[in-house]
């Protein structure tokens, strides 16, 4: 096992990355974190558009941010990514993954040849022809995958895995508060927002939206014509339903239109898992990301869905290594725990 890994989160905005000490273990130590801009256009929706352009970006991330190794762990978790539950026979998790490709093919929108699977064992149950294994099936466009590799191969770094974003924030959430109970995991990012609901720390249902904080910036730029900075400055005072008086409805009213669509599409995604498994009450909703710092957002999602809405301390889920404070990691209000559970994800 190697003695340090990083976790590379790769966005629509920026770059951020975290670098662990043991992280197989249970005294997994995060060492350093840091964070860097990208260009517009550079990457889209988590997919890399401008390999030489993120390759320079990640060598600036390592530089400023003093990272040691170059074993990298990279996140896939945006619309090119589909997660969905699948039951197979009972057979060994090797077995499985071959015959993959000869059971999927109605559930994807591409050729088989052209997407990159994998199975998420659940749990046993006993079948009408003998013992099944419940689980996830997991598929990713190998194109979306490979352009994320190749730059972090132009930046001199080693990529030893590639995972499931969604996993990564269900590891963080998971050891910050440990809990048997079913919980509902949201992080709204820039461009996609993902969700997972897990018993133990053990994903059961996952789905990725294909939204996020950014289209409502877009579209405050589109109706009122200011700049893209202008419109995030504007989120941050404005808020959702803001109960001050202010000059500009015409803003009032973009941002609730934009983020009810979203806060609509997380309660019915909610529901039908609720509606599904009855066997797995949910007991609360635990909120991540960028997107969902918007005022008014978690509380809004939380009489949407009739259910407590938390913050994860992802300061909670490791030991601190030297320099680093758990006031500083929480006031970043959870922008690294995707890249701090890929790294805690490696079995590298």
């Amino acid at each position: 096992m190697t003695a340090n890994i990083v976790g590379i989160d790769i966005g629509t905005a920026g770059l951020r990355a975290v670098e662990v000490s043991n992280a197989g273990n249970d005294n997994a130590t995060l060492v350093r974190y840091h964070e860097v801009g990208l260009p517009e256009g550079a990457v889209n929706r988590g997919e890399v558009v401008e390999p030489n352009t993120v390759a320079a970006a990640i060598k600036s991330l390592w530089s400023s941010g003093g990272f040691k190794s170059k074993n990298v762990v990279l996140g896939m978790g945006n619309h090119r990514v589909l997660a969905r539950d699948l039951t197979v026979p009972k057979m060994s998790i090797k077995r499985i993954r071959e015959s993959l490709p000869f059971q999927v093919q109605d559930m994807l929108s591409v050729p088989v040849a052209d997407a990159l699977l994998d199975f998420y064992p659940i749990s046993e149950t006993e079948g009408e022809n003998g013992p099944e294994i419940n689980g996830l099936l997991i598929a990713a466009i190998k194109e979306a995958v490979q352009s994320n590799v190749k730059a972090v191969q132009l930046a001199g770094l080693n990529p030893v895995e590639v995972d499931l974003i969604p996993f990564a924030l269900s590891r963080v959430i998971y050891r910050g508060a440990k809990s048997e109970d079913a919980v509902v995991q949201i992080d709204v990012g820039v461009a996609t927002t993902t969700v997972v609901v897990t018993r133990a720390g053990v994903p059961q249902f996952v789905r990725l939206i294909p939204a996020g904080g950014g289209d409502l910036t877009q579209a405050l730029v589109l109706r009122l014509g200011i700049t893209a900075e202008e419109a995030e400055a504007l989120k941050r005072t404005q808020g959702l339903h803001s109960a001050s008086v202010t000059d500009n409805q015409m803003a009032d009213t973009i941002i609730s239109e934009v983020t009810t669509e979203l806060l609509t599409s997380l309660r019915n995604t909610v529901n039908y898992f609720v509606n599904t498994r009855q066997n797995l009450p949910v007991t609360r909703i635990v909120l991540t990301g960028g997107g969902a710092q918007l005022n008014g957002f978690a509380k809004a999602l939380g009489e949407m869905t009739r259910m407590p809405v938390f913050s994860a301390d992802p300061s909670a889920a490791v030991a601190l290594g030297k320099g680093v404070t758990a006031q500083a990691l929480q006031q970043s209000r959870g922008a690294f725990s995707v890249a701090l559970g890929l790294a805690l994800g490696s079995q590298a």
